[in-house]
């Protein structure tokens, strides 16, 4: 006769451990989106530090000169100059990053929806109790992640670097987390965290939030089932509202995470992240909040779809209950 030992032993591995199992089940999934859209991160991020108005407080001729102008173009111009696998250069940073963000949201915010807030009896989740999940999730996902986002979006540059002349930075991932970490010290690998986690909440409201309310929405009042149709429909609506919600703050963050810093690790560019705000608004107009728009929605909207699909099945696969 087997013993409540011997039976919890023997159980699977999602049920001894469910908060782990998911959250190396979505670091998965978050790597094969990663992936699949990384070219157009890249393509996002070099759109959001050209043209920097701040940049001519430093004398850098680089606004004047920017060599790209749109997503194609952009993409076409890495290509030619650096070479087709230079869509991918900071990839690894990034898998870094999305194991560490995507398990820590996900966790986070499963935690708040089934324990903390907690569903009703006929399984409906209030939207305000989605909205606060998503966005706590989002800060302690990306406050954890803050490191590897840093390293990535630095990494991300370091291809303009050279065409302009300019020494690099970094030889490598491992290289990026030393310098860091000798020129700024901890602090120094949580700079720009601050419009990070602000970003990060935005975009969670938008991509989880929207995600899980569409989702539910289809399941309980539509005569579509819990499948990849349903799947796939939350996610293209959640990268939507994710892509819109997030980008101004994404190029803040892009803007603060890019530029020089002293020994202290003080930006030499802006103050903070309104500081940011205010001088980009001031020197490019309103819109440049907006600079990356395309590619941003074009790759959130695949990696949501991606995303959430591989999570989803693999969940299935794995004996996890359904998001």
């Amino acid at each position: 006769m087997s013993t409540p030992e011997d039976e919890e032993r023997l159980s699977p591995l999602a049920q001894r451990w469910p908060r782990a199992s998911k959250f190396l089940l979505s670091g998965c999934a978050a790597t094969v989106a990663e992936l699949a859209t990384f070219p157009l991160d890249l393509t996002k991020t070099r759109l959001q530090i050209q043209g920097e108005a701040a940049l001519a407080r430093l004398g850098d001729g680089a606004r004047e000169s920017a060599p790209y102008r749109g997503m194609v173009r952009t993409a076409l111009g890495i290509v030619q100059e650096e070479g087709f696998l230079k869509l991918w250069q900071g990839v690894t940073p990034a898998i870094y990053r999305h194991i560490v963000y995507s398990g820590g949201r996900m966790v986070t915010y499963e935690h708040l929806r089934e324990v903390v807030f907690g569903k009703s009896e006929d399984k409906h989740y209030p939207l305000w109790k989605s909205v606060i999940g998503g966005m706590m999730a989002g800060v302690v996902g990306q406050f954890l992640a803050n490191p590897t986002d840093l390293v990535k979006v630095q990494m991300q540059m370091e291809g303009k670097r050279k065409l302009e002349g300019k020494p690099l930075r970094f030889r490598g991932v491992h290289h990026a987390f030393a310098k860091i970490l000798a020129e700024g010290g901890i602090r120094g690998l949580w700079a720009g965290w601050v419009p990070n986690i602000q970003r990060a909440a935005l975009v969670n409201m938008g991509d989880l939030t929207t995600y899980d309310t569409v989702k539910h929405y289809l399941v309980l009042n539509t005569p579509l089932e819990d499948n990849i149709m349903t799947h796939g429909l939350s996610s293209l609506c959640s990268g939507l509202v994710a892509s819109i919600l997030g980008t101004p703050a994404d190029v803040i963050k892009s803007r603060i995470m890019n530029q020089p810093r002293d020994k202290q690790g003080r930006g030499l560019l802006y103050k903070s992240s309104t500081d940011c705000l205010i001088q980009a608004v001031q020197g490019e107009g309103f819109m440049s909040l907006y600079k990356g728009f395309l590619p941003s929605w074009l790759r959130m909207t695949p990696w949501s779809l991606v995303f959430w699909l591989t999570y989803e099945k693999i969940r299935e696969m794995s004996g996890v209950s359904p998001f």
